[in-house]
């Protein structure tokens, strides 16, 4: 069921919004060649606990799990681009690394992820990583009412088609407000002037993601992480986005 929120609610949803900003600005911060991803998760837990927020992947099980996820936070390497179960593992020197992070504050949940190269970068990652941001861009610019979310979908499609690159259709954005995962999906490919008007009060969770040369995944032994089936990189933009009358709102925009 899609579910519309009221200005008002819209305000008491800003603060999990810049707490799950803050949060992935100091996961950025903290990785860096010779961190371990469990260092990460840990820093994730802490500041969890700091502000009495509360994970929204701890106890996650859905139909496609293995197991509840267990931990707060997705931090995905390489050629796995979702869900990456965080394991002992200390990055190396041009990492290609995906943080996804949702936690809920007061009630209200928010989720965002971002891309990023520790060390060395390559130039193709930094490219890959450039091209999910402008997906993301290109999206919200049409998350207004009126519009429908097949220009939210096309707008990104059109992004990875420019770049040469090929869109998987099998996880997208979704609605968040009280959950995590809600109505209605959100595609990272369509039909522009298709699909549902969008009207102010509709939050929506909008995430591009993008494998270097292809399209299909598979999940890691773990039973989480997805990985390319041919061995290229993966990158991941996300925001929360509030459809307003006003235009886009990006509830999880960092500084």
């Amino acid at each position: 069921m899609i579910e519309l929120r009221t200005p008002r609610q819209i305000e008491e949803m800003r603060p999990a919004g810049r707490f799950v900003a803050s949060v992935l600005t100091a996961l950025q911060d903290k990785a860096d060649v010779g961190v371990n991803l469990l260092e990460l998760d840990a820093l994730a837990h802490s500041m969890i606990r700091e502000a009495g927020a509360e994970s929204c992947y701890i106890d996650y099980h859905p139909s496609f799990g293995a197991s509840p996820f267990g931990k707060v936070l997705c931090t995905s390497v390489n050629d796995a681009v979702l869900h990456g179960l965080p394991f002992d593992y200390d990055l190396q020197d041009g990492d290609l690394v995906s943080v996804d992070f949702a936690a809920s504050v007061d009630g209200w949940v928010a989720d965002s992820a971002v891309s990023f190269v520790v060390g060395t970068p390559r130039e193709g990652d930094l490219e890959l990583i450039a091209t999910t941001a402008k997906a993301l861009d290109a999206a919200i610019s049409w998350a207004r009412p009126g519009n429908r979310l097949g220009d939210i979908s096309n707008a990104i499609g059109e992004v990875a088609r420019e770049a040469g690159l090929s869109v998987n259709l099998q996880f997208g954005g979704h609605g968040v407000g009280r959950t995590m995962h809600g109505d209605p999906h959100v595609p990272n490919d369509g039909r522009p002037g298709r699909g549902l008007r969008l009207k102010p009060g509709l939050v929506i969770a909008i995430e591009p993601w993008f494998l270097q040369t292809t399209n299909q995944i598979y999940t890691d032994p773990d039973g989480w992480t997805l990985r390319s089936e041919d061995g290229s990189r993966g990158a991941h933009s996300e925001h929360t986005v509030a459809i307003t009358d006003e235009g886009p709102l990006v509830l999880t925009a960092r500084d």
